[in-house]
């Protein structure tokens, strides 16, 4: 009879024997110095959790900073890009892309310098925010409306271990956990006719390095960076060697000493040289069942995190490095349910594949609805949405009518009900000529919508705190 032991090793085998065309040692360990087997399927499941952020983060920083062939690709390092659009079906580099805000974003090369960022001043019944990510996916500052305020200002981003005095014109320092980083300003479109003031705003956005701010001359450059192709296919066998590339880029700190440690016994982290296909048969196969049962968990997590109210998820799954404070399932769960998502105060999402009745959501089969009571729509003080995703991919949903969400500055727009309730139409084909101006196009299959509440309001009625609030999202129901 097979030990369990035994078992998992001739599944794992089994699971990845196809990816294997020869056995060899590993570059990194002999096979005295590697943990056993079940020690080090842990090992791999524990750093896949850990690592899932920081591969998903490098895979969109190569995408819209490196490659310029991405189809992604938005600017070098250092320089700000302007989309003066939303996001559509055709953006497919993040998973639940916001359709409400057209983006600027800019990815920071924060190894020589710090970074300036500045904003003008921005009409007070406009909403925006500059959310700052590290490459841990920690939101470690925040410049807008909530958080500083519309008026101009100058700010600067700097790397770990930076110190410096503060220059002349610097409202406040915001410093990044790791080398590289990202500034994503959110800026609100009213409706399409507004565009051209959105780009006026977004003009007005800068990005410098602290010497060009000075006015001085630059220190000498970095080293150049080889950085790996990254893709979809290349990150399911290589995931590991993505991780080892990305982790030089950001200092251990205290709360990730010992998952560092754990991962350097099988040759991840700083001054290690992981490589995938180099590894035995034998050590594919403890990497891969790892990697299985660390997907599955992170999987579960998104599904189960936060509330269950009428149907949804309400939860809050991004914030700075305290906010996790080492819950590495929580920050593996918050960028698979939707990487670069806000702190709660800055935005809650509430999320659903799921219908009142706990029936998967399904536009191939039936016809929903979801109604707002009167006076009970999201309460926020910038503004509400509702988007569609295709719930396999979590993208957006090609549709004849390129609409990707309903939001509360579609209202006028919107037709209501005698006593003021407001029902959104959400199916896959048109509910009608009468009904269109409320219909949410859904995918011809499974179904994710996600609600975006930008700024909540604080006191009752508040989506605030998070799942215990007073107001509670209403129940998606099936009509057909």
């Amino acid at each position: 009879m097979w030990t369990k032991r035994a078992l998992l090793r001739s599944a794992a085998v089994t699971a990845i024997a196809g990816l294997a065309t020869k056995s060899s040692t590993a570059l990194t360990q002999t096979s005295t110095q590697r943990p056993g087997f079940l020690k080090a399927k842990d090992i791999a499941e524990a750093g896949f959790i850990y690592g899932l952020p920081v591969v998903m983060n490098y895979g969109v920083m190569y995408d819209y900073a490196v490659d310029r062939s991405s189809g992604q690709f938005k600017a070098p390092f250092n320089q700000i890009a302007n989309s003066a659009n939303v996001f559509t079906y055709k953006d497919t580099a993040i998973p639940t892309p916001n359709s409400d805000t057209p983006y600027s974003i800019v990815w920071m090369d924060l190894r020589t310098e710090p970074m300036v960022l500045s904003v003008p001043a921005v009409d007070p019944k406009r909403y925006y925010s500059v959310q700052l990510c590290d490459g841990n996916t920690y939101n470690y500052g925040y410049i807008g409306s909530r958080a500083t305020g519309n008026d101009a200002s100058s700010y600067m981003v700097v790397g770990p271990g930076w110190a410096g005095a503060t220059p002349s014109g610097i409202k406040t320092i915001f410093q990044s956990g790791t080398q590289f980083s990202a500034a994503i300003f959110r800026t609100q479109l009213f409706n399409p006719d507004d565009i051209d003031n959105v780009k006026k705003v977004q003009a007005g956005y800068a990005a410098k390095t602290l010497s060009a701010y000075l006015n001085q001359p630059p220190p000498p450059p970095a080293p150049t960076i080889d950085f790996p192709k990254i893709d979809k296919e290349l990150v399911k066998t290589n995931f590991f060697d993505y991780l080892d590339f990305a982790l030089q880029f950001a200092p251990a700190a205290a709360n990730d000493a010992e998952i560092r440690t754990q991962l350097a016994h099988i040759g991840v982290g700083p001054g290690k040289t992981f490589s995938f296909k180099e590894l035995s048969l034998e050590d594919k196969a403890e990497v891969a069942l790892g990697m299985f049962e660390g997907q599955r968990k992170v999987d579960e997590a998104v599904a189960n995190a936060g509330h269950g109210i009428n149907g949804w998820r309400v939860s809050s799954l991004f914030g700075d490095s305290a906010f996790f404070d080492g819950d590495w399932l929580k920050r593996a769960a918050g960028a698979k349910a939707g990487i670069y998502g806000n702190d709660a105060i800055e935005a809650t999402y509430p999320g659903t594949r799921t219908d009142s009745d706990g029936q998967t959501l399904d536009g191939s089969q039936h016809n929903y609805t979801l109604t707002f009571a009167p006076g009970q729509q999201p309460p926020v003080n910038a503004f509400w949405s509702l988007t569609m995703y295709d719930g396999k991919t979590q993208l957006l949903v090609e549709n004849p009518i390129n609409r990707y969400l309903i939001n509360s500055p579609m209202l006028p727009a919107l037709k209501t009900h005698a006593d003021g309730s407001l029902t959104i139409y959400i199916q896959n084909k048109s509910p009608g000529a009468d009904k269109e101006a409320n219909w949410l196009p859904a995918p011809n299959g499974p179904i994710y919508l996600v609600m975006r509440l930008y700024w909540p309001k604080t006191r009752p009625p508040s989506i605030l705190p998070v799942g215990e609030g007073t107001w509670q999202p209403p129940g998606v129901r099936r009509v057909s």
